[in-house]
């Protein structure tokens, strides 16, 4: 998965901090709820905004930022 096709970082949204596009959810919040023990389908079911691509894609730049 590309996941650059679903994140971005813009200094005019969440002061840079990426976020899932078209979205003020950053990727810092979906990663914190991963590592509460929510499954991908719960934070879907929270925030019914976005998809279980974008969980996944915060997944793999947490993974790629390391």
């Amino acid at each position: 998965m590309n996941y650059r096709q679903r994140i971005e970082a813009n200094y005019q949204v969440m002061l840079g901090k990426p976020v899932i596009k078209g979205t003020r959810i950053t990727i810092e919040l979906l990663l914190r709820k991963l590592a509460d023990g929510y499954s991908m389908i719960e934070i879907t079911e929270m925030y019914p905004h976005i998809q279980l691509e974008d969980v996944l894609a915060a997944k793999c730049y947490g993974i790629s930022e390391v």
